[in-house]
């Protein structure tokens, strides 16, 4: 697997153009992983994040079948652009730019960019997409990192509600009252045990603090997809611009229509202290 490296005096970054994937972010002050090493310690979601239900959606007066996927016999899972090799546009010891072309016979038409940056304690992600297709189609866009868990690990963030994880993942009503093991309000460790929902009114803020070492993912999504699997050493906390299964919601939260020629864009950062 191609391995390229950003490195400055607090943080060393590896990336693979396979996926975009990152394949390890770590502190050289604290000598910790921050994401958890791996094939895939981060990668980008896109045209769409997670599941969309029976995989396919209603688009004004027509419906939108999904393409299949290569992982999941069901859905087209987190979109294709963690499964696509992209391309090295530019890069230093500091930042690296991707970019990916992706067309699809449902509508999806783009051409993607992704940016990863180092300055000093911080690290920023940047995923920009363009459609460009002669038909307007709909797009979301998320990032799905690994953040190192150990059993002292504790999390916090804000929430307005959660969807509860429903059959074969899908989301179930939105709940207003969080739960004891779904609630993040003030900093705790995550119960080990499966947990994999989405959050609304998400505050933009996550602080995850191993003791030795604190991390602060930062992003403007009002949307959270946390997943947690019981023993596992990390804990997925993804930045959404929609809800899961938001193209057959009422209304379509967070999705946006883009023709020819128009873009949108989802950011995040990490901060380590």
């Amino acid at each position: 697997m191609d391995r390229l490296l950003l490195e400055n005096d607090f943080l060393r970054l590896a990336v693979a153009p396979q996926g975009a994937a990152i394949l390890s972010l770590e502190s050289l002050e604290h000598q910790q992983p921050i994401l958890h090493p791996g094939e895939q310690a981060m990668f980008p979601m896109l045209p769409l994040a997670n599941r969309v239900a029976e995989n396919r959606f209603p688009l004004h007066d027509d419906i939108v079948e999904l393409p299949k996927s290569p992982v999941d016999e069901r859905f087209f899972l987190h979109g294709d652009g963690w499964m696509r090799r992209w391309q090295v546009a530019s890069g230093d010891s500091h930042q690296l730019v991707l970019t990916l072309r992706s067309r699809h016979d449902c509508g999806f038409d783009y051409q993607a960019r992704l940016s990863y940056r180092l300055e000093r304690r911080r690290f920023f992600a940047e995923l920009e997409l363009t459609h460009v297709g002669a038909q307007p189609m709909v797009y979301g866009l998320g990032m799905h990192p690994f953040f190192h868990l150990t059993p002292e690990t504790r999390v916090q963030f804000g929430a307005t509600g959660f969807w509860p994880e429903g059959e074969l993942h899908l989301p179930q009503a939105w709940q207003g009252v969080l739960t004891p093991q779904t609630d993040f309000t003030e900093l705790k460790v995550p119960e080990n045990q499966w947990l994999n929902v989405g959050y609304s009114g998400w505050s933009g803020k996550a602080l995850i603090d191993s003791g030795t070492m604190q991390v602060q993912l930062s992003s403007g999504s009002p949307y959270l997809m946390v997943f947690r699997m019981a023993d596992e050493p990390f804990i997925c906390l993804e930045p959404q611009s929609h809800p899961v299964n938001a193209h057959n919601m009422p209304g379509q939260p967070g999705l946006v229509l883009l023709g020819e020629g128009e873009t949108t864009r989802l950011a995040m950062d990490i901060t380590v202290s």
